[in-house]
């Protein structure tokens, strides 16, 4: 097993945008801290090998003070293998990480900070109503840094209604400037059940202009390409060895283990995910029967996830890949990745594709076109 995945499912507030669970009623905390250490000791013995990452998500785990993290993580001690040199991630907010609470931290094992920061400008917080402030988030990095954090990543997004290219130009410029050695941008998506979708439908927001968001991009990668921050994933840029290990075992396929309300597992061949819902994962822990559902992946479904978690990458997908996998699929793959080598999206190199800095723009519709 190479990661552990541990859902902290609390916010102080609901962002507009996101469909990922989460509560902003923090009464259950304690007892949902206590679920997850039982349930780290029921499911020990699916550890398959070292954990070599540990990766704190969420939600917003930086509400969990220094103790509560210390438990969960005197538990993994006691019941996981952990590698000496292990990634261990705290996903973070800015109006979470006061000097204070940062100083906390450092009595724990979290050695990577991910700083939802999102946008440097008010109005784009507002409109997808985070709880901190553009000061705030300046204020959160440089405190992370002073408290001695070099592994440092921060979360931004484009496509946002009424963040124009000069806007995102300056975020950029503001993110690049700062101490971090890793960062992640996402466009914005309207996904439905959000309150984003609702206000969209209802005409009281803009919906993502897809122009402007690809435009926002091409800025993306000049800019970070020009400070010496790579892509080498289409939503991740790091300085040569602070690429996210947690993440990039994901996109690798490797085996993790995922703990908390609708937290995902994959053993290889096997998906699993836990309910998502609070009260009901507590009271399944707390009777020695968590409540997961889990699905085993055809031949068909593991090329195909390959195929689109490999291409979203810098190192692409090998034939070898799939060789592994469904040797027989080859030939169909290569047959639907021409037109794609012809117009200059996808690329080829002995045995490996991988998309071309236009063809990053359309990634997934190419990755469909490749599925078997």
């Amino acid at each position: 097993m190479s990661g552990l995945y541990i859902h902290i499912p609390f916010c102080r507030q609901a962002c507009h945008y996101c469909d990922f669970h989460f509560s902003t009623t923090l009464k259950s905390k304690s007892d949902l801290v206590n679920a997850i250490c039982r349930e780290l000791e029921i499911r020990s013995n699916e550890q398959d090998g070292m954990l070599h990452t540990i990766y704190l998500g969420g939600g917003t785990p930086s509400l969990l003070t220094a103790e509560e993290l210390n438990k969960i993580f005197d538990v993994i001690a006691k019941n996981y293998t952990v590698a000496g040199d292990a990634e261990i991630t705290l996903e973070g907010n800015p109006d979470d990480l006061s000097k204070e609470y940062l100083k906390e931290l450092q009595a724990t094992p979290v050695n990577r900070l991910s700083i939802g920061i999102q946008s440097f400008r008010n109005e784009d917080l507002e409109f997808m109503n985070r709880a901190h402030t553009a000061e705030e988030a300046l204020q959160s990095v440089l405190n992370a840094a002073e408290a001695g954090y070099t592994n440092l990543t921060i979360d931004l997004i484009y496509g946002i209604p009424g963040l124009t290219v000069a806007d995102w130009e300056k975020n950029i410029q503001t993110a690049l400037s700062l101490p971090v050695n890793h960062l992640s941008a996402y466009c914005l998506t309207v996904e439905e059940g959000t309150a984003l979708a609702y206000k969209v439908k209802k005409g009281t927001a803009k919906a993502v202009n897809d122009e402007l968001a690809a435009e926002h991009f091409r800025q993306l990668l000049f800019h970070t390409g020009q400070a010496g921050i790579d892509w080498y994933e289409i939503s991740n840029f790091a300085r040569a060895g602070y690429e996210s290990r947690h993440n990039s075992a994901y996109w690798s396929g490797e085996k993790y283990l995922g703990i908390g309300p609708s937290a995902h597992s994959f053993n290889g061949l096997i998906r699993s995910w836990n309910i998502s819902n609070n009260l009901a994962y507590i009271k399944g822990i707390a009777e020695g029967d968590p409540i997961r559902e889990s699905e085993e992946l055809t031949i068909s479904q593991r090329v195909n996830e390959k195929i689109l978690t490999a291409l979203r990458t810098r190192k692409g997908l090998t034939l070898m890949d799939i060789r592994t996998i469904d040797p027989s699929a080859i030939f169909n793959i290569m047959e639907s990745a021409q037109p794609h080598l012809e117009n200059g999206t996808l690329q080829l190199h002995n045995d490996r594709l991988s998309l071309s800095e236009e063809g990053l723009l359309f990634a997934d519709a190419i990755a469909a076109d490749l599925f078997v």
